[in-house]
């Protein structure tokens, strides 16, 4: 299987590239977001992999870093999610914003990839909610998710994060920002506090 391709650009098409390696050129399609990040025609890359084998063709999936190849092979254990739409929601939001994304249970926000509709980017953010990544990293992050997730009720992060919502901010930019007050603030802190702690994260 191949993990990893280090050689030089040979040429780009609207969803690929072909990484020369020792002569031999392999076609790797990529998302959009990857493509950008890799060098002109002519320059040395390094390319991480995921390889799929069928009865009549080996497919390379190409990815900038290591961290975007696990969230393309996280996104393919969710119902109604190929490598093609795995594609087209790396291509469109970063790794972070999908975290982040995922964190929030904010459907609109994966939505935004093409060919991703609302019922898939349901089943995205609900099924891969408990792996996302940043949960086990940031515990404030991680309660405020938990207060978005719950639902019904009332609580000072999901106050805050309802009124910065209110404010314009999508829920993904507002739960990261009430995330990052409420660490900041400490435990008990008031709604008016998250709020204004948030909107200087959001100013910054």
């Amino acid at each position: 299987m191949i993990a990893k391709l280090k050689g030089m650009v040979d040429s780009y098409g609207a969803d690929w590239v072909v990484i020369d390696v020792g002569g031999v050129g392999y076609h790797v399609w990529c998302s959009a977001r990857t493509l950008s990040a890799l060098p002109p025609v002519g320059e040395p890359a390094v390319v991480f992999v995921e390889t799929f084998i069928a009865d009549d063709h080996i497919r390379l999936y190409g990815f900038a870093g290591e961290a975007e190849r696990e969230w393309f092979r996280l996104l393919r254990t969710v119902q109604g999610v190929g490598n093609r739409v795995a594609l087209a929601v790396l291509g469109t939001l970063s790794t972070a914003d999908l975290e982040t994304a995922i964190a929030m249970q904010d459907k609109a926000m994966v939505s935004r990839a093409p060919g991703v509709g609302a019922k898939v980017a349901g089943r995205i953010v609900s099924e891969l909610r408990d792996r996302a990544p940043v949960l086990d990293a940031d515990p404030a992050f991680a309660k405020v998710s938990g207060d978005i997730a719950a639902g019904a009720g009332s609580s000072p992060a999901r106050d805050a994060v309802s009124a910065l919502v209110n404010l314009g901010y999508a829920q993904a930019q507002a739960g990261a920002a009430v995330a990052a007050a409420a660490s900041a603030a400490g435990e008990g802190a008031t709604t008016e506090t998250l709020i204004r702690l948030g909107l200087k994260e959001l100013s910054r």
